[in-house]
């Protein structure tokens, strides 16, 4: 499947439907993009779903299981918590 987009000015582009729900990308799913030999990649990061759930409102339990994450996890996580909370944010006004 080939669809054609044009980058807008400030760099922006939507992934077009059809590619999304082939991919089954979501609102809210965090991205990452990678660029090899020229080609951009771009990766649906998963975060663990029912990791938070488990650890419940303990500081120190948290920091251990932030601590257990790899970076790249522990990058995702920061990104996936930003986004929850900037939402949170806009509902709140």
């Amino acid at each position: 499947m080939k669809i054609i987009r044009i980058l807008g000015k400030k760099g922006r582009i939507t992934i077009p439907f059809a590619i999304r729900q082939k991919l089954k990308y979501k609102n809210n799913d965090v991205l990452s993009f990678e660029e090899i030999n020229g080609t951009v990649v771009i990766r649906n990061e998963k975060i663990c779903s029912n990791c938070l759930k488990d650890i419940g409102h303990d500081k120190a339990e948290l920091q251990r299981f932030l601590s257990s994450l790899s970076e790249d996890e522990q990058r995702s996580a920061l990104v996936y918590l930003s986004v929850l909370w900037a939402e949170k944010e806009v509902n709140d006004k």
